[in-house]
């Protein structure tokens, strides 16, 4: 069994178009760190200006001046450091991380404070704040990142049984070994190439992370952070290091749904193309749907693979009682998905009749 996996497993990596995916793959996980990084931008309020590495010193300087539980007397203090005359919104002016935040939710549109007091905003919760924006950058790209991956992992497997009903291989797949043992071994190497893209993906965008941005902020709340993360974000007081904990699992159950989705339409369809458009329809199809956020269907619309990279969405549904977030139910929907493709795509590649 151990060979027949290995073969299987070579036969998907050693495609030409997947082999290009790939690399592909890494290049744009590499180019969309790069370029966020690069576009990072601030102005400490008095001397320091800077974009990139310089843009993320000078938010973490600020981020250790400020840190620690929110009060109301920082909220005052903040804005009486960075007010400045603008005829810009001061809600929407970016000077800094923290500026922004701090602007976004306590400041009226001259800078000064609009009234609202840290429980008023945020609760009776204590809030824990810092430098969180470098590692909710890479939160927001690697949603797309995850995304590109999941297409990979359907172009990767669609053919892993589909590719075969064409194939010379119609004598092994004749015998009773070939419909038995053959058939597990090609479900068990797409599950396994598709953990192994993920891993290697997830890897080196989270050691890329560590060496542009540190490990600082992974104590602080989600909730206060600039600007861009006020509206349609997750609306829940859980820190960054929670955040990107529940997002690595949803790239592990996405990868997992959509490689038993792609096997078991592989298994259905008599050609790779087939396998490949039907795969890919079926996983972009949830995102056309016209259902609201707040419909009740959205629930169980939210668990779907889709979802799990576009995790914003899913993660935003609901805070359960015990504290878990409600994503925490794409583990045993992965689970189920993957032992009902498990049996229908082996029982549906040793029905079909291998041309002679």
């Amino acid at each position: 069994m151990r060979r027949l996996i290995q073969f299987e497993l070579r036969k998907i990596f050693l495609r030409r178009l997947t082999q290009f995916f790939l690399i592909a793959l890494f290049l744009v996980s590499v180019l969309f760190m790069f370029s966020t990084y690069q576009n990072k931008y601030a102005f400490d309020g008095a001397s320091r200006e800077g974009s990139g590495r310089e843009a993320v010193e000078i938010d973490k300087s600020i981020a250790e001046k400020y840190g620690g539980p929110l009060t109301d007397e920082k909220v005052g203090q903040m804005l009486a450091d960075f007010h400045t005359e603008s005829d810009i919104n001061a809600k929407y002016l970016y000077q800094n991380a923290m500026q922004s935040a701090v602007c976004a939710r306590f400041s009226d549109i001259h800078g000064n404070w609009n009234g609202q007091t840290v429980s008023d905003v945020f609760g009776e919760a204590e809030m824990n704040i810092g430098y969180v924006d470098g590692w909710l950058g890479v939160s927001q790209d690697m949603v797309r990142i995850f995304v590109f991956l999941s297409l990979v992992i359907i172009l990767m497997i669609a053919p892993v049984f589909s590719g075969e009903y064409g194939g010379v291989v119609h004598i092994i797949l004749s015998s009773k070994y070939g419909k038995t043992r053959c058939a597990t071994a090609k479900v068990i190497a797409g599950f396994a190439a598709a953990i192994i893209v993920t891993l290697g993906v997830l890897g080196i965008n989270t050691l890329m992370a560590f060496v542009l941005y540190g490990k600082e902020g992974m104590d602080c709340s989600i909730l206060f952070a600039p600007v861009v993360f006020t509206e349609g974000y997750i609306p829940f007081n859980i820190t960054c290091g929670t955040l990107l904990k529940y997002q690595c699992l949803l790239v592990f159950t996405g990868a997992v749904s959509v490689a038993a989705m792609t096997l078991f339409f592989s298994a259905l369809s008599k050609n790779q193309m087939a396998a490949l458009a039907f795969s890919a329809a079926a996983y972009l199809f949830p995102v056309m749907l016209p259902i609201s956020e707040t419909s009740p269907l959205f629930r169980l619309i939210a668990l779907l693979p889709i979802y799990h990279a576009q995790f914003v969405s899913l993660m935003s549904v609901e805070q359960m009682g015990s504290g878990w977030l409600y994503s925490i139910w794409a583990v045993p929907v992965a689970f189920v998905l993957t032992v009902l493709s498990s049996v229908f795509s082996r029982k549906i590649f040793a029905k079909h009749q291998v041309n002679e």
